[in-house]
């Protein structure tokens, strides 16, 4: 009686797809319609209803229509795969299978990454297509989803070398099939179950290639805490596998980038921020929380980091990992690279052991030393990448005193010359489709990291000074002495044991290489940012000085004024480094001046600042606040500079002052500030802060007032002005900002910015303060609202 319903059932299913076969035909003793069925597939696998696999379809039907179409038998080796794959097999037809479909969908997969794109252009059905269409992918995933099954309380087992051929295929249809990467993608429970195939080394690397690629579509971040032993995971990583995990962590790590312009702006990142305050941690700080638990996870990073060349993995394990890496496209392209090289220094190496009468030994037994190195360049940039994130995130402090534990600055250091800033060679390896200039090549994506790491770890943190070696710590204590001044307690509390070691320590090694640096170098950018950072924070007029020694100041000047620089990123991070290595310091205005020693050079200098306010304002702020300071100082050195410095004459006159403040304000709203341009706004402060102080506030209204009238547009600007402040109230008085920067930065207490914002926006029309006093009541709009939910 039992039988009964089963056999119903059975002839049930045949019925439906008999049904199916003759729709699909177009009707009974109809002629196939070309591409109907594929339509119908294409039809189904949107709806979830319908046709969606081989297996619904008889062999008979799909030998026959096979024969038309060409579609390589992939639906007949599905319709084998699906019968050879039920929960009681062996798996070993099953296997056989794979090994068949693997090579269709390979072949086409590396013809699709690389320029010899004929074979997909020849077929208008491709085979992963194909494949995917009829159901494979989806058969894929629960084969590979097997060992979660439990029969009588025994789970299933599939051997690695199957789940590798089952891996191989799924990332070839990613590769060449649209969709099907998002479509994975979708499967929560699918990717959360393939970081465990990453404890077999069989399966590590297909697996971490294929969750990258998942990971990178993924709408929503993965948790890593939902992995099933993330930390026993990651603890049995060799050094190998670690590095290659990187890539996936700085997927996991880093915060989604919703890649829209608007959505940077200080209004929206706001509103995320209230958002995110009710919703709690976002994923990649859970994530980051979770890495950081691991036991010993930092001190493996640092060690990757600053590993030499000579101590990285053997010869034999290298080339076996290269074999592996041929399989996975993306690293296939950089082994094509890597394998150029190799024989190139192979045939240079053959040539002269014939000359000389030795022997010549095989590449595959003497791996190049080039290839060595940017085995290991590739492995550093990825660890680099998540050792910046992971310095810039919530755990900051926590991260910094492992990083300084572990010594990654003093073994940056002993890498610099080496590896980090290496001189290319005339083979140096490039990625396939790129140039040796281009920054996406390793070794130019590798300096980039780690001027990245350097600013991410020097920015408002003690521990700068671990960039330095004892004598250059000396130097700086030497500098405090002679000036009596006190000595920085930053530089008294560091701890020797831990900074660079050697002639030099990293941060010389970097003004060398910058002062090296080509004026067309996309390097510049970067290097200006690194020193930048570490003379951010409260003004020392040490570190000034021992910049100032090493001729920094004429570098910079010569890139703004003789080489005329034409980047904006460039000028920017120039302006912004002038601005901190001059700012209070006289003698940095002295070497300014003779520097500057002519007025065709001064004119030079002004057009470049004038050029765009939004990358001189730091500049600008940093001279008005010099000169506050030294008009308020009693001492013959200052006197000199004050009379000479054609920079400080220049600021000190009213109408430049009001010049700059009319066309800051005027070049930035409410709805467009950004992280950016939001200097703007506080250059514009610091000028009405330092005109309050000598009770020239009203005046600078009044001035402004009569700007707007000259420009026959009354209250445009002093309504903007007003919008502006309104959300600097906002944005700055928020109990999750930190108002130090500002105070560093100016030397002026936050209560004093707070209070001239309140005075400034007073609404009694009486106040000879307030802006609203200099707005004429037919053009007043003060009370627009600029909240964006």
């Amino acid at each position: 009686m039992a039988a009964a319903p089963a056999a119903a059932g059975s002839g049930a299913g045949r019925g439906r797809r008999a049904a199916a076969t003759v729709a699909a035909w177009g009707g009974c003793g109809g002629r196939p319609r070309p591409g109907n069925i594929l339509l119908q597939l294409r039809q189904g696998q949107l709806t979830g209803r319908g046709l969606v696999r081989a297996v619904q379809f008889t062999e008979t039907f799909l030998t026959e229509r096979d024969k038309q179409s060409k579609w390589s038998g992939i639906p007949q080796l599905l319709l084998k795969l699906y019968a050879s794959s039920h929960l009681h097999s062996d798996f070993i037809e099953c296997q056989n299978i794979l090994k068949e479909i693997s090579p269709l969908l390979s072949m086409e997969a590396m013809a699709f990454v690389t320029e010899e794109r004929k074979l997909t252009q020849e077929t208008t059905y491709p085979n992963t297509y194909i494949f995917d269409l009829f159901g494979g992918v989806d058969l894929l995933v629960e084969i590979l989803m097997r060992p979660t099954i439990s029969i009588r309380g025994q789970k299933l087992k599939i051997s690695d070398e199957m789940s590798k051929d089952c891996l191989s295929i799924l990332y070839n249809t990613c590769v060449c099939t649209e969709g099907v990467t998002k479509r994975l993608a979708e499967k929560n429970d699918f990717v959360i179950f393939l970081f465990t195939l990453m404890t077999s080394k069989k399966t590590f690397l297909q697996t971490a290639t294929l969750i990258e690629d998942i990971l990178g579509v993924k709408k929503e971040m993965i948790r890593l805490d939902e992995v099933p032993n993330l930390s026993s995971l990651v603890s049995n990583f060799d050094q190998q596998q670690l590095a290659n995990f990187c890539r996936i962590l700085a997927v996991t790590i880093s915060e989604m980038d919703t890649g829209n312009d608007d959505k940077h702006t200080l209004l929206a990142k706001n509103a995320q921020q209230k958002k995110s305050l009710s919703l709690g941690p976002s994923a990649a700080e859970i994530n980051q929380a979770a890495l950081l638990s691991i036991p010993g996870f930092v001190e493996r990073l640092c060690k990757l980091a600053t590993r030499k060349v000579s101590e990285s993995t053997g010869t034999a394990s290298f080339l076996q990992e290269l074999e592996e890496w041929y399989t996975w496209l993306d690293n296939a392209l950089v082994l094509d690279a890597l394998m150029r090289v190799a024989n190139e220094e192979s045939e240079h190496n053959q040539g002269a052991s014939e000359e000389n009468g030795l022997p010549h030994t095989s590449t595959r037994t003497q791996l190049p030393q080039s290839m060595k190195i940017m085995h290991e360049i590739m492995y550093k940039l990825e660890v680099l990448y998540v050792l910046c994130v992971l310095l810039m995130g919530r755990q900051r402090n926590q991260v910094h005193r492992m990083i300084a534990e572990f010594k990654l600055i003093p073994g940056l250091n002993n890498l610099f010359d080496k590896l980090i800033w290496r001189k290319h060679s005339a083979s140096a390896l490039v990625l396939h489709g790129h140039n040796q200039n281009c920054d996406c090549s390793p070794d130019i994506t590798l300096k980039i990291q780690f001027l990245r790491l350097l600013q991410s770890f020097s920015d408002h943190h003690e521990n700068k000074y671990l960039l330095l070696n004892n004598q250059e710590l000396n130097e700086l204590s030497a500098i405090s002495l002679k000036a009596n001044i006190p000595e920085v307690e930053a530089v008294l509390n560091t701890d020797r044991s831990l900074v660079c070691d050697g002639k030099r320590g990293l941060l010389t090694r970097l003004l060398q290489v910058m002062k090296k640096e080509p004026a067309e170098s996309s390097f510049r950018f970067w290097q200006a940012r690194a020193v930048e950072s570490f003379l951010r924070g409260t003004t020392s007029y040490a570190d000034q000085m021992f910049l100032l020694k090493r001729g920094l100041l004429e570098h910079i000047l010569y890139c703004i004024v003789d080489s005329e620089c034409k980047s904006r990123d460039v000028l920017q991070s120039y302006f912004d480094l002038l601005g901190e290595l001059m700012k209070f310091n006289v003698d940095a205005f002295k070497r300014f001046n003779k520097y500057i020693n002519t007025d065709a050079k001064f004119q030079v200098f002004l057009k470049q600042i004038n050029s765009s306010l939004v990358d001189s304002n730091m500049l600008v702020r940093c001279v008005t606040l010099s000169l506050d300071r030294f008009e308020n100082q009693v001492d013959m050195k200052v006197a000199e500079v004050l009379s000479e410095c054609r920079l400080l004459a220049y600021i000190s006159q009213v109408p430049t002052q009001m010049s700059f403040l009319f066309r800051l304000i005027n070049i930035i709203h409410v709805q467009t500030l950004t992280q950016e341009n939001v200097s703007c706004l506080n250059t514009s402060l610091v000028i009405l802060m330092l005109a309050r102080r000598k009770e020239r506030l009203p005046l600078y209204l009044r001035l402004l007032q009569r700007m707007e009238h000259s420009k026959k547009y009354p209250g445009f600007l002093l309504n903007n002005f007003h919008n502006l402040l309104r959300f600097w109230q906002q944005h700055y008085l928020h109990k999750d900002k930190d108002s130090t920067c500002l105070e560093n930065s100016s030397c002026i207490s936050f209560s004093y910015w707070k209070e001239t914002v309140s005075i400034l926006l007073n609404p009694d029309r009486q106040s000879p303060s307030a802006l609203v006093s200099y707005i004429e009541e037919p053009y007043m709009d003060i009370d627009r609202d600029f909240t964006e939910e």
